[in-house]
């Protein structure tokens, strides 16, 4: 009765009805890039990070391998908002988040402050997207398959014995990256909302460690935490912070 009332709703609002059926088009077309990406390839892998631009916490990954997802099914009705994380509301993403858990194979993992200081954010970024993928792998039931790695982006990852493709926002274009995209943000922006409640006066609930005027203020303010990137800090603030250690 509710999907009843739903679908009347949108033939009486053209906006709603046109967005509806963009949504159905897009996820069409993602997955059609994906198969022809894939081409004789049996297993598909997409990987995606989150993160790379904030002041605070750690840079999170994660890898997704999609079921066979026909049209008009069920699976792509629940999937039909699939696209880049970041055009998503929240509560898309979390429902997303929900069903691509339940029917697909997920792993997600991140590289730390402290491996981003050292080897700077985009090596740790890929860290984080080899080690998401290899997590992928260690579960797979068939872990010698013949996989291909789609990543967002335009690099490689170092030292991973699988063909890889690099696709320019992947998860514009990519269902698979694109869902990668979106598990690996519910699970950051979670663990930042986590992290809020030890230090509410960063308010990383809302901007999730970003640079936003209300987090730059609170931390020349407070002083920056070990969650903190100091390179970063010392870009973006242009000065001399003393580190918290509460």
């Amino acid at each position: 009765m509710p999907e009843k009332k739903e679908t009347i709703n949108r033939k009486k609002n053209p906006k709603a009805q046109a967005e509806y059926l963009e949504c159905g088009t897009r996820l069409k077309r993602m997955l059609k890039f994906d198969v022809r990406m894939r081409g004789k390839k049996a297993i598909l892998i997409g990987t995606d990070e989150v993160g790379r631009g904030c002041l605070a916490g750690p840079v999170v990954a994660a890898a997704v391998i999609l079921p066979p997802i026909r049209t008009g099914s069920k699976l792509s009705q629940s999937l039909e908002d699939l696209n880049d994380s970041k055009q998503l509301s929240s509560q898309k993403r979390e429902r997303l988040a929900e069903t691509i858990h339940q029917h697909a194979l997920c792993a997600i993992a991140d590289a730390t402050v402290e491996e981003i200081e050292t080897i700077n954010i985009l090596k740790a970024s890929l860290l984080a997207m080899s080690r998401a993928v290899n997590q992928l792998l260690d579960v797979h039931e068939n872990p010698m398959a013949n996989f291909l790695v789609a990543i967002d982006g335009n690099k490689k990852i170092s030292n991973l014995q699988i063909e890889q493709v690099t696709v320019i926002d992947g998860d514009s274009h990519s269902a698979s990256i694109a869902a990668a995209s979106v598990i690996a943000k519910v699970y950051r922006d979670r663990m930042m909302r986590e992290l809020a409640r030890q230090f509410p006066q960063y308010l990383w609930e809302s901007n999730k460690g970003y640079a936003s005027a209300a987090h730059r203020d609170a931390i020349k303010e407070h002083g920056p935490t070990l969650w903190h990137r100091k390179t970063f800090l010392d870009r973006v603030l242009n000065e001399q912070l003393t580190l918290q250690f509460d």
